[in-house]
């Protein structure tokens, strides 16, 4: 009658050396969706002091619009139109969806003074279009009616800040 101390011993063994029941399994939180990055607008380049930019509307849409050369010209603050310049925007926006140039198409061309590398130039001179546009649309006019580009620093004429000033600046003109 050995083997049944035996085999109880041996019971006793297999049962202790069994593993632990498996603990229940917990959600856990969804892993995360990594918010794609986007790139950063470049810096402003040093010695450009984009508050004084300009706008500077074509003479044929002045006339048109009846807009007086002293409106024509108008500081923006970076490539950011400033809220005392939207007023000049919202003209515009009313001579090309309801006055005289109803229906024509209108093109803005950002520039940036020579300074800094050609990309950036190009760049800085798109962002300034863009966001006169974004201020033109917000005021009424269709966006399929602007065009916008940028010519950078191709037509830079300047040579010191002052000068340069003039290179700051997105040309509203009538599109083709």
């Amino acid at each position: 009658m050995q083997t049944l101390p035996f085999a109880v011993i041996l019971s006793f063994v297999l049962v202790a050396c069994g593993s632990d029941p498996p603990k229940p399994v917990t959600p856990s939180a969804p892993e995360p969706v990594p918010t794609p990055v986007l790139p950063a607008p470049p810096p402003e380049k040093a010695g450009d002091v984009p508050s004084r930019s300009n706008i500077n509307i074509s003479e044929d849409i002045r006339k048109a619009c009846g807009i007086t050369d002293s409106e024509a010209f108008f500081a923006y603050d970076s490539a950011n139109v400033r809220p005392q310049d939207k007023a000049i925007l919202q003209k515009l926006a009313q001579c090309f969806s309801t006055g005289p140039l109803k229906g024509r198409q209108m093109r803005l061309v950002g520039h940036a003074d020579p300074r800094g590398d050609e990309e950036y130039n190009m760049t800085l001179g798109n962002r300034r279009a863009d966001n006169v546009k974004n201020a033109i649309v917000g005021a009424g006019l269709a966006g399929a009616q602007i065009a916008t580009t940028s010519r950078g620093e191709m037509d830079a004429t300047g040579t010191d800040e002052a000068s340069w000033e003039k290179d700051r600046r997105v040309d509203v003109m009538l599109g083709t």
